[in-house]
């Protein structure tokens, strides 16, 4: 199985010792898990990638193994015995190897190991802080060993599914042009050409767009990217993309396919057998139905619009916010009419960041509607509010008013913390949805012009193109994302393959003529040498995983992540540098930041 190291040759790992071995000479290596002390017999766990072993030093079987106590936890050692039956009553029905132990005839300490900053275990209380700072040894906990595991059979899989499909794998540049039409880039000056930067890629967009000019028709990447954006839970500074792009394929081609990988991945890693096809529903029914473009459909609680009723009624709060073009919509929490006064504050304490200006409410019961707002209903009003949101006895009715964004975004989030107060989420459920039609364009107020949802590359839908000269905001895109459990775990579209077209989007971006070429004239004219239809998909590789593995963060599927300052713990990158490399890169830095003192070669 390996060469060896001081003349033991490992002959298997410590997680493949079943039963099926017993009575076989096995040589192992690996870390120690534990040590137990029974005086004159040593029970030593010991751990490699693949699981744990029980072993057992016995100095009156081998004279070796008197020196067993010179071991402890985390030391390095090989080791040489055999395979046996544990006696009965000493089995662990939660090791793989747990009926089995090696009775050790010989050992090697390695290298020996301080004592740890934490235990190796699984369920330890520590601080991510320390756990990054010592990654390491965070890593030799079984349940990070499986999260990577799981990451790499992904990718195993997703290489395996799409060379069936006849893509081909293709590396595209790192260190690329500046384009920043989204998030911040990461620069790198050139040493080379003073004054000059390269940008570390966001995504490999132009790139793949540029190799189905160049014919190659079906093309994939586990591609790196970098985006230097505020984080969170599921974003991180660096990144891995699992980036397709495809030519002569519409939008169901694309799905079919996403379909068919999703279906291969969750087979390999989970045993699980998606059903196909996924649902599919607009951006329009989205946001109506669930407050937002991505949609957890493991359950209902979902939003009812009630504007045409409250335009007519005498609730001043909400007629007025319909007068000056707003919305009212409401969320039923079914069997909720026992929430007190101080529980609905809290719900709307959780909303109010996302704009909500308060919660109006009402619970029925019995033999009566209780709600400081009835009385500025009619009965036939309050009966067709109830009506609308399937009110039953022992229901409370959320409602608020405001701007569409706000309303959808306040009572979206609402929904999922009902949601997750009253347990409504099935687990161990994987429920995709696609999300299509996205609008093509936005208003930016701050800019005062538009800009793209997805990005400017993204192809209108054809029966709206008329309404790209007259009501742009009202066009809809060929792009599509995809949803699982309510996190977006990509995103693609059908790219525009026709420069004029092209050019077109542009100026109604405000991409002037000049600025356009500086930024993507070697797309353009590529455009001009016979582009075919094309496009293509990006999955969040580390997302994507996060899903598969039920983690809190996506850092449990990184094995050196950064924190959420984008800090790496372990190296303290980034860091100051020497003033002699920022002179070689004609490099002047504002003020001591970033700068080490000079050195006395200088």
């Amino acid at each position: 199985m390996s060469k060896g190291v001081k003349g033991f040759v490992r002959t298997h790992w410590c997680g493949d010792l079943t039963k099926g071995l017993v009575g076989k000479e096995v040589t192992l290596c690996g870390w120690v898990q534990s040590q137990r002390d029974h005086g004159g017999i040593i029970f030593i766990d010991l751990r490699d990638r693949e699981g744990i072993v029980q072993t057992v030093f016995d100095s009156e079987t081998s004279e070796k193994c008197r020196f067993a106590h010179k071991i402890h936890n985390q030391y390095c050692i090989a080791m040489r015995g055999k395979v046996e039956m544990r006696p009965p009553g000493s089995t662990n029905p939660h090791l793989k190897t747990g009926e089995t132990e090696i009775l050790v005839s010989d050992f090697e300490i390695l290298s020996t190991s301080l004592s740890t900053p934490f235990l190796i275990e699984d369920d330890v209380k520590v601080g991510e802080d320390i756990r990054l700072r010592y990654r390491y040894l965070d890593l030799r906990r079984q349940k990070m060993q499986r999260n990577i595991i799981v990451r790499y059979e992904v990718v195993k899989a997703v290489r395996n599914f799409l060379d069936k499909q006849g893509f081909i794998e293709i590396e595209t540049p790192i260190l690329t042009k500046s384009t920043p039409e989204g998030a911040r880039d990461y620069l790198v000056p050139s040493r080379v050409n003073p004054g000059k930067f390269y940008a570390l890629p966001q995504s490999p967009q132009l790139f793949k767009q540029l190799l189905m000019v160049a014919g190659f028709e079906r093309y994939f990447q586990i591609a790196r990217c970098f985006r230097d954006e505020d984080l969170r839970a599921d974003r991180q500074p660096e990144f891995t993309q699992i980036d397709m792009e495809m030519s002569f394929i519409g939008e169901d081609d694309i799905m079919e396919i996403c379909e068919g990988l999703m279906k291969t991945i969750f087979k390999k890693t989970k045993g699980i057998d998606l059903t196909t096809p996924f649902k599919r529903i607009s951006y329009l029914e989205a946001m109506e139905r669930f407050g937002t473009d991505k949609p957890d459909m493991r359950f209902l609680l979902e939003l009812k619009d009630i504007t045409d009723i409250a335009k007519e009624c005498r609730f001043k709060v909400f007629r007025e916010v319909v007068e000056k073009g707003g919305v009212v919509k409401g969320i039923n929490a079914k069997g909720c009419a026992n929430f007190s006064r101080k529980d609905i504050d809290e719900l709307e304490k959780e909303i109010a960041p996302f704009g909500a200006k308060g919660l109006a409410w009402i619970k029925i019961k019995e033999n009566e509607l209780g709600s400081p707002i009835i009385k500025f209903f009619s009965k036939q009003e309050i009966d067709n509010i109830i009506s609308r949101l399937d009110g039953k006895v022992g229901d409370i009715l959320f409602f608020v008013a405001d701007k569409k964004d706000i309303v959808y975004s306040s009572l979206g989030n609402l929904r999922l913390s009902l949601a997750n107060k009253l347990n409504l989420i099935k687990q161990n459920t994987y429920d995709f949805v696609w999300v299509l039609e996205f609008p093509l364009l936005e208003w930016d107020n701050e800019g005062r012009r538009h800009a793209s949802v997805h990005h400017p590359f993204t192809s209108p839908i054809e029966k709206d193109m008329p309404l790209l000269d007259k009501e742009p905001s009202k066009v809809r895109s060929r792009a599509y994302d995809l949803t699982l459990n309510g996190v977006e775990i990509g995103g693609g579209s059908i790219r525009i393959h026709q420069p004029h077209l092209q050019k077109k989007i542009f100026e109604i971006l405000k991409i002037g003529e000049k600025e356009a070429q500086e930024k993507f004239g070697f797309l353009l004219e590529a455009l001009k040498y016979g582009a075919p239809p094309h496009g293509g998909i990006a999955f969040g590789l580390d997302r994507l995983v996060m899903e598969i593995i039920s983690a809190n963060s996506i850092r449990d599927t990184i094995a050196f992540p950064k924190t959420q300052r984008a800090v790496c713990m372990l190296t303290n990158a980034p860091d100051t540098v020497k003033k002699e490399q920022l002179r070689e890169l004609k490099i002047k830095v504002m003020g001591d930041a970033g700068i080490e003192p000079t050195t006395s070669a200088v």
